[in-house]
């Protein structure tokens, strides 16, 4: 919301300084962004009065004035279509200095002396109309300094509004603030209706009341378009950022600023029959008023006539039906709109505009009435004109109703954390204008509050509202800085699940970097990382290569190693921690553990040779975090499009499958083009932090001792299938097992390998026999030869 200052004080003005003015709005919640100066900086421009006119006798184009200034009457050179005799303007004496230090000197201009200029806008830095001279009212006082006249030493004031205050999006509403905030008075906004001086009415239907329950409208005919819109106005205008355009939409926007009321004007000639206010239909189309045409879509609330759309409502008007050079009549309308049925329709169609900034946070629904007869008078006194009577279709049912809230003194006084007087809050509610419709007491809340809000406080919904009001007006510098008490119970920590900052130190300490990447990624690289999943796509994107949620952790993975390799790393270990979205007829998210591997096995050194990391490095770290876990997990191999056919594993605990590990498929690779031998895991979080509660026994403080195997089974016999065989059989005897070698070639039938295990065994309550070693040992190779055929070599 931009605004002038000077405009503002016109309203209401406190006897403070311009940056105490600033701060208090600011410390209210209406932040002031920036303020600038309406006008450059230029010296020795006084009103002045053109008293006559002659043409130059060695120019066409020329004319030569007699201008007074109050003291003195100069004669001028002047080119401007728009000078005449009796014409009130801006002149520049002999030795003014206007923008861009350009300097007034005595001159003759085709054998004629000149004696000063008279002024454009745009020779003053005023604007871009460089046409003709400035036009001031005529009876602006001769002599007196521009900018006195003019008041341009005012500024422009940017607020940053937070969308609950849409009352403040305008003069009034910014006036009934500071009125509050200094406890002074704020005239009320007052028209005398405008009587009608011809019979002419369009009628008005509502087809949609819910969307749209009031709307107002009034033929005006006979206008005059071609007559400027005051500089009084126009200056207004400008200084609340909003360009003059014509009189007619000047004075709509004008009453805009002014009351907050959004308007428009149609060319009456250029409707038919009635206005009908409709959702949009199945393949209606609309020419905007800056010449874009847009599909419209049912959800879209119109003005129409007997042909079809003629605006979007509450957002802009169609090129159909605006305002021309031309246009003798209008028909002027204002209506409430549902904020509901407005929001998001500007953004649809690409589209912002002053209207639908103020449609979508709300409007007063009381405020049309005002906003047409102020509209009304003046643009009669602007360019002239007859009016007729003002048709309303309204459906009172469907119109906001105020709002009842209570406030009780014992919350107000928990939320803010300091006792309010009473007489503040009674000062604070009259103040705002909100009715107060009971107070009464009871034991436990002390004092309480039941108020109505005010039409054009529609923010007001629930007692935090008028917490925050009542807090705004007694003054947030006036809460003293207080440190919280607070008891801090202890709360239940969970014997069968490791918190996730534990299972990242883990990582971290296995040498992987945490990384933490968007949950919107690209469908290509989705579809490549995922197949036959369909994704879950984002109805509003940031962008398309960021527009569905990812099903798995790989893409960001990926993601975050290409910005890594473009870097020249050669080793790369990362994770992710996060929620992926399952899509289904639910949506499920499950938290998922991922990780990656790429690079080297070891950091460059001179200790360690350049052997890049394999299947087995992935695994290992895998296994020790199940191993960290406590959780027993097995290894299958699997067929997964996106691992290599024969470097792919499924991780199963409990007889679950719970995550897969490996290598990208090599297409997958090339497509990505980050080079070969990428690795990866990715783990239902769950499985790695949920835990059987520990048990915990006595060390023994007996020996241990060790036997090594070599075991020859078949080739399709795996290594944990050894493992399980063994431990099953020693049961609590057995404290490690270690595969330590495996061997293929000579001596070895070529569909079969050796196994090299080693058993450390301890008996917890005495030293082992070489007996006893004997018969565990002889019970470990015939359970194995047993069940997988292995014997030793």
């Amino acid at each position: 919301m931009k605004f002038s200052e000077a405009w503002l004080r016109t309203w209401v003005d406190p006897p403070i300084s311009r940056e105490a003015l600033f701060e208090q709005l600011t410390m209210a919640g209406l932040e002031v962004e920036v303020s600038e100066a309406v006008a450059e900086d230029f010296t020795g421009v006084v009103v002045a009065k053109v008293v006559s006119v002659t043409k130059h006798p060695n120019a066409d184009k020329l004319s030569v004035c007699r201008v007074d200034d109050g003291t003195t009457t100069h004669q001028v050179v002047c080119g401007a279509p728009n000078v005449r005799e009796g014409l009130v303007s801006a002149f520049a004496r002999v030795g003014a200095v206007l923008p861009e230090n350009l300097k007034i000197k005595k001159a003759k201009l085709r054998e004629v002396e000149s004696h000063g200029m008279l002024c454009s806008v745009a020779e003053l830095g005023l604007g871009d109309d460089a046409d003709g001279i400035i036009e001031l009212s005529g009876d602006s006082e001769l002599g007196v300094d521009l900018r006195s006249s003019l008041e341009l030493d005012d500024v422009s004031i940017d607020l940053n509004l937070t969308p609950n205050r849409g009352d403040c999006l305008s003069i009034r509403g910014l006036a009934r603030e500071v009125g509050v905030l200094n406890s002074l008075p704020v005239p009320q906004m007052v028209q005398e209706p405008v009587p009608a001086s011809i019979d002419d009415v369009f009628p008005v239907e509502l087809d949609q009341p819910a969307g749209c329950p009031r709307y107002l409208g009034r033929v005006i005919r006979g206008i005059d378009i071609s007559r400027p819109a005051p500089l009084w106005l126009t200056e207004r205008l400008r200084r609340s950022g909003v360009r003059s355009i014509d009189p007619v939409v000047d004075v709509t926007n004008y009453v805009m600023i002014e009351s907050g009321q959004p308007m428009h004007a149609f060319d009456l000639a250029q409707i038919n029959e009635k206005i009908v206010v409709r959702l949009a239909r199945e393949g209606e189309s609309l020419t905007l008023l800056d010449g874009q045409e847009v599909a419209l879509d049912a959800e879209t609330l119109l003005i129409t006539d007997a042909v079809g759309p003629v605006a979007i409502a509450g957002v802009m008007g169609g090129e159909r039906s605006g305002v021309q050079v031309d246009t003798k009549d209008v028909f002027l309308e204002c209506a409430f709109f549902s904020p509901m049925q407005i929001s998001g329709t500007a953004r649809r169609y690409g589209l912002h505009t002053d209207a639908s900034q103020r449609y979508e946070r709300g409007v007063d629904f009381e405020l049309p009435a005002f906003a047409m007869e102020r509209a009304t008078s003046l643009l009669l006194e602007v360019v002239g004109g007859q009016a007729g009577p003002v048709v309303e279709a309204v459906e009172e049912g469907a119109l906001p109703k105020a709002a009842v809230v209570s406030l009780r003194q014992r919350r107000l006084n928990e939320l803010l954390g300091v006792d309010i007087d009473v007489a503040d809050v009674d000062q604070a509610i009259e103040r705002l204008g909100f009715e107060l419709m009971e107070r009464s007491a009871s034991e436990s809340d002390g004092l309480c509050w039941t108020i109505r809000a005010p039409s054009h406080r529609f923010d007001i919904a629930i007692e935090a509202d008028l917490v925050e009001e009542v807090c705004r007006i007694y003054g947030y510098n006036n809460i003293p800085n207080r440190m919280p008490v607070a008891g801090i119970p202890l709360r239940n920590v969970s014997m069968e699940k490791s918190p996730e900052i534990l299972l990242k130190r883990q990582l971290a300490a296995l040498g992987y970097q945490e990384t933490i990447t968007y949950s919107f990624v690209d469908p290509k690289l989705q579809d490549l990382l995922a197949p036959g999943v369909e994704p879950l796509t984002l109805v509003n994107p940031m962008s398309s290569d960021l527009s569905v949620m990812r099903s798995n952790l790989l893409p960001g993975l990926l993601g975050a190693l290409r910005n890594i390799v473009t870097r020249q790393q050669e080793r790369v270990r990362l994770f992710e921690l996060g929620l992926c979205f399952i899509p289904g007829d639910v949506v499920q998210q499950v938290q998922m553990l991922g990780g990656l591997l790429w690079g080297r096995r070891h950091p460059e050194s001179w200790v360690h040779s350049h052997e890049r990391a394999d299947f087995f490095d992935v695994k290992g770290d895998v296994e020790r975090l199940f191993a960290w876990s406590g959780e027993k997990a097995s290894y299958e191999p699997i067929s997964d499009p996106v691992l290599h056919p024969g470097q792919a594993a499924g991780i199963v605990v409990a007889g679950e499958t719970v995550g897969r590990l490996g290598r990208l498929h090599p297409e997958v690779e090339r497509y990505l083009d980050l080079g070969e031998g990428i690795f990866v895991f990715q783990i239902n979080a769950d499985a790695v932090l949920n835990h059987r509660r520990r048990k915990h026994r006595e060390l023994s403080k007996y020996p241990s001792v060790r036997r090594d195997l070599a075991l020859v089974v078949e080739q399709s016999v795996s290594a944990a299938k050894i493992a399980d065989i063994v431990h099953e059989t020693l049961g609590d005897v057995l404290v490690d097992f270690r595969l330590f070698d495996l061997y293929q070639g000579k001596g070895i039938d070529s569909n079969e390998k050796s196994l090299a295990v080693g058993l450390t065994l301890q008996h917890p309550s005495a030293t082992l026999t070489e007996k006893e070693i004997g018969h565990y040992t002889q019970q470990v190779i015939t359970a194995l030869e047993r069940d997988v055929g292995a014997r030793l070599r």
